[in-house]
């Protein structure tokens, strides 16, 4: 069932790549203006009912969003991921509130801690977690999460700052 769904939205939506994960999950790879299209097609007619994630992953270096989503089938108990790619710069994508209530939370996330607007989407402007912040998304990659608590709390006395990596080290392979 799968192979025939993935052959099936390769020729109707121009999927880019498909890959499996180490577990045997499918995931898809399809243009931006092709994702909402699929979406609907998987849950309106090849039962896809059931939004089961939605994220983000930051490629600063290729200057682009991964954004993940992962859906059910619940009668074939098959899990299908979809991922598209956009723009870091001015990032954009279309919603998909209007098939998963669910997913405006999601999205909100993804507004408020990467930058990711998708417009139309309820509530997308309204503080989420992060009441009063005025500071770079702190998931993106370039947010410096050190020095932002330099910045923002004050020292406690007794505390040392370690680098992780040589600190891992020393407590993983002490005698090296």
């Amino acid at each position: 069932m799968m192979n025939e769904l993935i052959n099936h939205l390769k020729e109707r939506f121009s999927v880019d790549e498909v890959k499996e994960s180490a577990a045997g999950q499918p995931f898809v790879t399809v243009e931006k203006e092709n994702l909402v299209p699929m979406i609907t097609s998987l849950q309106a007619n090849h039962g896809f009912t059931v939004l089961v994630i939605y994220t983000a992953v930051d490629w600063i270096e290729e200057g682009r969003f991964q954004l993940t989503y992962v859906v059910n089938n619940p009668v074939e108990k098959k899990d299908l991921g979809i991922r598209v790619y956009i723009d870091r710069e001015g990032a954009v994508m279309d919603s998909i509130h209007h098939l998963w209530k669910h997913a405006a939370t999601f999205q909100r996330e993804m507004k408020e801690m990467f930058g990711i607007d998708f417009p139309g989407s309820p509530g997308l402007d309204e503080p989420f977690f992060l009441e009063g912040w005025d500071n770079i998304p702190p998931m993106r990659r370039e947010f410096d999460t050190k020095k932002y608590s330099e910045e923002t709390y004050f020292p406690r006395p007794g505390r040392s700052t370690n680098d992780p990596a040589t600190y891992m080290k020393q407590k993983l392979y002490p005698d090296e």
